[in-house]
């Protein structure tokens, strides 16, 4: 028997063939997209195409997707807002298309990465000090993992593998903290350019080095300091103890991914604010393509919470709609309302009379309906559509909304 969002999505996507994204235009009618898109269909490697696999992140929508839609509703030249940028994924995909665009976000993190993402660079310089970075790392650490010499400042004689770090302390193993935070000392004494991209590489090393299993890097509940059977190799493994593989592989991917993207990216103009969108006052736009943070589900700084010991940005995880710490009963999902209402009323009110809001949302709980009366928005069309989580153990499927809202 079919749940009520499983014929939702088959009514709507009965007989229609996948949507190929390079075909559609501002003609495509909406009634023809069929969005249910299978591995086959739009393969993993196309859906982390150059920037967008800069970085893990969790609760990001597919580049496909926004894609369509700005095709579908927007032309060069135009703005398009995301009040919840997260990882930037409408911000490189307005770019790619000529297309403006303005994010906010409360996490310091995710503005990190959406401004790393769409920064122009000088690729050769790009590999100059990536490479550079790698290199005195490695004088200063060995090249070997399990080297247990000790690299010192000559100026203080501070021991790189110490901190006071709790966090630093707990997660990560002697030589793989101390590879880290030789990194990130090198950061920010050498004259780079690019620091922030070199940040990013910091961060995503970190994430990869910490001691947990292999399966469960999302959001292990406790560091991992034995053998285990690792589900995702079917056999033994043992904890991770060093950074630098991770940092070497990481920086040439790195690379590779920035060079990509420069060849696709345009010259529109890019707005990056880390700000609360509930009380902002957003630019002039001509329309909104989001996914709005989920409702007692995602702790968004705990899943870099790596990146920002590391980085030493600023927290303001109880600053969140809908923190995964006040759970998803009855109260905290119609303050979710509230919050979320309050952010697309304001981007209503900078939006032009003829704009769209497109908003992703996996709505179990029947929360948008209300959140676009709230914003006095008018419900010109919903698509259903069916998500396949196809990697390590998160392989569960689930349903979401695409709602295309407009002012009145």
């Amino acid at each position: 028997m079919f749940t009520t969002e499983e014929k939702r999505v088959i009514a709507y996507s009965n007989g229609k063939h996948p949507t190929i994204p390079s075909s559609v235009t501002s003609e495509t009618p909406i009634e023809e997209l069929n969005l249910n898109w299978r591995e086959k269909d739009l393969p993993e490697k196309e859906r982390t195409k150059h920037v967008h696999r800069l970085h893990p992140y969790l609760g990001k929508f597919i580049p496909q997707l926004v894609e369509i839609f700005l095709k579908k509703y927007f032309r060069a030249g135009q703005t398009v807002l995301d009040p919840f940028c997260g990882s930037g994924t409408t911000i490189v995909q307005a770019s790619e298309l000529g297309i403006n665009s303005v994010g906010y976000d409360i996490s310091e993190f995710n503005i990190l990465l959406s401004r790393t993402k769409t920064t122009k660079y000088d690729v050769e310089r790009v590999r100059v000090e990536v490479m550079d970075i790698l290199g005195k790392v490695r004088s200063r650490v060995g090249g070997k993992s399990g080297q247990r010499d000790f690299w010192s400042d000559s100026s203080n004689g501070h021991l790189f593998s110490d901190t006071e770090n709790t966090y630093l302390n707990t997660w990560f193993g002697d030589q793989a903290r101390r590879e880290l935070l030789v990194y990130k000392h090198l950061i920010d004494s050498e004259e780079y350019e690019y620091k922030d991209l070199l940040r990013i590489i910091l961060s995503r090393s970190a994430r990869s080095s910490r001691l947990t299993t292999h399966y469960d890097l999302d959001f292990p509940k406790k560091p991992q300091t034995e053998s285990y059977w690792c589900y995702k190799h079917s056999r033994t493994c043992h904890p991770t103890t060093d950074a630098m593989k991770f940092l070497s592989r990481y920086s040439l991917d790195t690379i590779k991914r920035i060079a990509d993207f420069a060849t696709k990216r345009t010259e529109a103009k890019i707005i990056l604010e880390h700000a609360d969108s509930r009380r902002s006052s957003f630019p002039p736009i001509d329309g909104v393509i989001t996914s709005p943070p989920y409702v007692g589900l995602i702790d968004y700084h705990e899943q870099h919470a790596y990146g920002y010991h590391l980085l030493g940005l600023e927290d303001r995880r109880f600053d969140e709609i809908g923190p995964a710490t006040n759970g998803s009963g009855a109260k905290a999902r119609e303050q979710y309302q509230i919050d979320i209402a309050e952010v697309f009323r304001r981007a209503a009110c900078a939006m032009s009379s003829k704009g769209r809001m497109i908003v992703v949302a996996a709505d179990k709980a029947n929360l948008y309906e209300r959140i676009a009366q709230l914003a006095g928005l008018e419900v010109e069309n919903v698509i259903y559509r069916h998500v396949n989580r196809r990697t390590g153990r998160r392989s569960t499927q689930f349903y979401e909304s695409v709602f295309i809202w407009r002012k009145p």
